[in-house]
């Protein structure tokens, strides 16, 4: 039996899967708040005694660096140990790997179902993949193929703390206003949940759009604003225009980021958008993603032919996991 685990500063998801069952058909699974506990080693006992069944390997997907068997989670304060875990667990072979790492993995086995087009393109076989993955903190990673083994290899990447480029007069303000908050201004301090927050912030702050005193309300008093903005923002009927402007620009900064991206590691064979925030906000995706993509002067009319897809299955990185954890 494998132990496998997406492992995320807001949640982590454990599954105990068997081999002749499938990757996609766990025997047992849970998802529980990251915060409420000190450390993997004792989440992963909770959810052991709860399912009930004898685990002899695990593989967690984390979010954050992962460096000969050890990592840290980017935005929760945990230290892992693969040996650490092995003992503590009786499990006797524990692997981890980067969550990006982990989605990347899971790419080359998604059906139709899992995915949302934004842009067919024309995908060149085996030639790279890209993957961006904006969720409480950004993801990045990619896949390149691997002619020996005969199959793609995932490749970890902590991409998303490389430093903002403004593309307009806008985020121009916004990289100013960021950087006498934090100093250094990363991707993810902009395109992420976490981003998400901050736009919105500067938008109101800076008086590009007004804040009214019933979204106030509303804000003050929940734990987290991201899903009010981004459902005030998609209001088919009344839209409120700081959320419309706060997804809009949030979404400009993505594609322009995924362009970036697909440059650096010339991602032909397509890009992949992955993490909790795009399968929320698919029409604003829809509208303005693909023009932020592909705006790359010279290089526009290559980046129109990169394929585009959201990830829409929440399981990805569990998925993912658990492919390379049986060797898939």
């Amino acid at each position: 039996m494998l132990l496998v685990g997406d492992i995320g500063g807001t949640k982590t998801t454990l599954a105990i899967i068997a081999p002749d069952a499938g990757v996609r058909h766990p025997l047992a699974q849970a998802t529980f708040a990251s915060q409420a506990y000190a450390s993997l080693t004792q989440l992963a006992s909770e959810f052991l005694r709860q399912a009930e069944y004898r685990v002899d390997s695990a593989c967690f997907g984390v979010a954050g660096p992962v460096v000969a068997g050890r990592a840290s989670v980017t935005n929760l304060p945990w230290e892992i140990e693969a040996a650490e875990l092995s003992h503590s667990l009786g499990i006797p072979t524990v692997q981890l790997i980067n969550d990006l790492q982990a989605i990347a993995t899971a790419i080359p086995h998604l059906e139709a179902a899992d995915i949302h087009t934004l842009n067919p393109g024309r995908p060149v076989a085996r030639a790279a993949i890209a993957v961006i993955a904006p969720g409480t903190g950004l993801g990045e990673g990619f896949l390149t193929w691997d002619g020996t083994r005969g199959r793609y290899q995932a490749q970890p990447s902590e991409g998303g703390h490389a430093s903002f480029a403004p593309s307009n007069a806008l985020e121009d303000g916004l990289l100013r206003y960021l950087r006498e908050r934090y100093g250094h201004v990363s991707y993810e301090r902009v395109c992420s949940g976490i981003g998400m927050r901050n736009i919105y912030e500067y938008l109101k702050v800076s008086g590009q759009a007004e804040e009214p005193s019933w979204l106030a309300e509303r804000l003050a008093s929940a734990e987290d604003p991201n899903p009010i903005i981004v459902e005030m923002a998609l209001d088919a009927t009344q839209p409120c225009p700081l959320c419309t402007l706060t997804i809009d620009t949030f979404v400009s900064i993505l594609g322009n980021e995924a362009g970036n991206l697909a440059l650096k590691v010339l991602a032909t064979g397509g890009v992949y958008l992955a993490g909790g925030i795009p399968p929320r906000i698919l029409p604003a995706l829809e509208k303005g993603f693909f023009q932020a993509f592909r705006d790359k002067g010279r290089f526009a009319a290559l980046l129109s032919q990169v394929p585009v897809h959201v990830v829409i299955n929440p399981q990805v990185a569990l998925l993912g996991a658990a492919c390379h954890g049986l060797g898939l």
